[in-house]
């Protein structure tokens, strides 16, 4: 073989396993060397995730420990070329979508005309829709068949006590678990929770929902109770065999002394 012949072939450094990406430690090219390449961020991305698979790899085998490691990288330059490169994604994703699909620019607004259905952004369709549970404001006989505080303000007590709630969840969990098999209750609660927020929010609209207004709020109200027994359900049957798979996984990469 030529000089000629290897010359395209020197700049790529092979680990000695047949991958031909990363190098030995001894022979790792520094961050200016792989910069003078000149190759592109997806061969330095792809660079990144094999070198982090390998060491990971090589982190588990030679580890002492029964129990689970906790491994870590470097912030530079292996967690700031990944957080780039999912960066560069979605910011490319939105110039697409912005080029061809312009939103539509409405009418200009009119100060003097009310719209007929007032909504707040999306995101505070939930809380908005809180305002609207006037049917669960109770009437005391003793008052006269009167509610004791208005329907707006019951639907502020509503918003601070969900609030308070969500505030308060993080305090009562103090579990060590990463997925949600591990802990079926709190991942059940959790996805009840995302459920009652979208049917809120769909209830905040229900001048727009071709639906009887009874049977949507009885919907609200229903849909988060049961998404939450069918998630506690799933995650209680899989999590025998999770454990099992995963305890035998961590076995075989640390076997006990």
């Amino acid at each position: 073989m030529s000089d000629t012949d290897t010359t395209d072939g020197d700049d790529v450094r092979t680990d000695g396993g047949g991958t031909g990406i990363v190098a030995p430690d001894d022979e790792t090219p520094t961050w200016s060397e792989r910069k003078e390449r000149k190759t592109g961020l997806p061969r330095l991305t792809y660079e990144y995730f094999e070198r982090a698979r390998r060491e990971d790899q090589d982190l588990r085998t030679e580890s002492d420990y029964v129990e689970r490691d906790v491994l870590a990288f470097p912030t530079w330059p292996h967690e700031l070329v990944r957080n780039l490169s999912i960066a560069a994604f979605f910011v490319g994703m939105l110039l697409f979508l912005a080029a061809t699909l312009p939103p539509h620019i409405g009418p200009p607004a009119d100060a003097g005309d009310t719209p007929a259905i007032i909504l707040p952004d999306w995101y505070l369709y939930w809380s908005f829709g809180l305002l609207k549970l006037g049917p669960l404001n109770p009437q005391l006989s003793i008052l006269g068949e009167t509610k004791l505080v208005g329907d707006r303000v019951y639907g502020v007590l509503a918003n601070l006590v969900v609030v308070g709630a969500i505030t308060v969840l993080p305090f009562l969990n103090k579990g060590s678990a990463r997925r949600p098999v591990e802990q079926p209750f709190w991942a059940a609660l959790g996805a009840g929770g995302v459920v009652f927020a979208f049917t809120l929010a769909v209830y905040s609209a229900k001048n727009l929902v071709p639906m009887n207004v009874h049977l949507l709020f009885d919907l609200t109200f229903l849909l988060p109770v049961v998404a939450a027994c069918v998630t506690y359900a799933v995650l209680k049957t899989m999590r025998e065999g999770y454990m099992y798979d995963l305890n035998r996984r961590y076995y075989r990469l640390r076997p006990p002394k």
